[in-house]
């Protein structure tokens, strides 16, 4: 059997946990009250930076449930707030001319 992360989900729909597991009752069973879903292969919403837009974006994507995520029967959603901005690096220098060592 193959051992993977799941993401429980407690009664309020909010992942209070992940766990390694096979999947088999016969070796554990979670919880009564708690929904379990794969990590690897649930899609999840979560802050991804968007360079065109030049601000965060809640994005669907494969993968990324973590405790504190909420669950609405079919998608993951991050709880975090939204993050700050990005701060653009400071310019590099420039010269112009010749340059020696």
């Amino acid at each position: 059997m193959t051992v993977q992360n799941y993401c429980l989900i407690d009664a309020s729909n909010i992942v209070d946990n992940i766990v390694l597991w096979d999947g088999s009752t016969e070796t554990w069973t979670p919880p009564a009250d708690h929904t379990y879903v794969v990590q690897a292969t649930t899609p999840s919403k979560d802050w991804v930076w968007d360079r065109t837009l030049q601000d965060w974006v809640l994005v669907e994507v494969v993968g990324h449930g973590d405790i504190g995520f909420v669950w609405n029967g079919s998608v993951l959603t991050t709880a975090a707030p939204k993050p700050p901005p990005v701060q653009p690096p400071a310019p590099q220098p420039t010269v112009t001319g010749a340059q020696t060592l």
